[in-house]
């Protein structure tokens, strides 16, 4: 039980802190700007990360814990209890989200800026690299230790970074549905679902191949 409510309340941070910062960026015309989001993100993971993953392991997104499941590092009875997890936090994130400013129309959404397919090539790649540096900086099912936190903060930091303007740089299904869920827009969900989980696959193989 601790670690499922390790898991959801993590992943309520993470939703809350880097939506937030968008909602908040928009709604004062662009005071956070779109470097301090990024930094929003990749802060909020490294910190989740040192206070959480002595207990839960700190995967706070389903294609972790896809990853360290495929990766035969964590048990197949407890995946759904974490993904369950992790999505109640994320979405009582957006909702509080949505109570503090309810005039906002996409609760800090990804939404895809060029083309669909564009944005969905660009979500496979950026998380095959965020689970492959998971894997390779971690041990076992659990992300820890000042290694872990600086590298995983730092990659979602640098990928949010870079192609947050394109395609939102979610790599966590959980990130997208829930602001997408609350406030309605789902059109292109699928890119932010889809996209990570083939990621998160991929990640897997190329870690196996470089070690066997």
């Amino acid at each position: 039980m601790k670690r499922l409510l390790s898991e959801a309340i993590g992943t309520f941070f993470l939703v809350f802190a880097g939506t937030g910062a968008i909602v908040v960026d928009d709604i004062s015309h662009g005071q956070i700007t779109h470097l301090g989001v990024a930094m929003t993100f990749g802060l909020v993971v490294m910190i989740l990360i040192y206070a959480f993953g002595g207990i839960s392991g700190a995967h706070f997104n389903p294609v972790v814990t896809l990853g360290f499941w495929l990766s035969q590092r964590f048990e197949t009875k407890r995946v759904l209890p974490y993904l369950g997890s992790q999505f109640l936090g994320g979405v009582a994130a957006s909702g509080l989200v949505y109570v503090l400013f309810p005039n906002h129309q996409t609760l800090g959404a990804t939404l895809p800026i060029g083309s669909s397919i564009q944005s969905f090539v660009l979500e496979v790649v950026l998380t095959l690299l965020l689970v492959l540096v998971i894997l390779n900086v971690t041990s076992g099912s659990k992300e820890e230790g000042l290694l872990a936190g600086v590298a995983i903060g730092g990659t979602v930091g640098l990928e949010a970074l870079f192609a947050g303007p394109i395609c939102g740089a979610s790599m966590n299904p959980v990130r997208s549905f829930a602001p997408a869920l609350i406030s309605g827009q789902m059109s292109g969900i699928w890119i932010y679902l889809l996209g990570p989980l083939l990621g998160s696959c991929f990640a897997v193989v190329v870690h196996r191949v470089l070690k066997p």
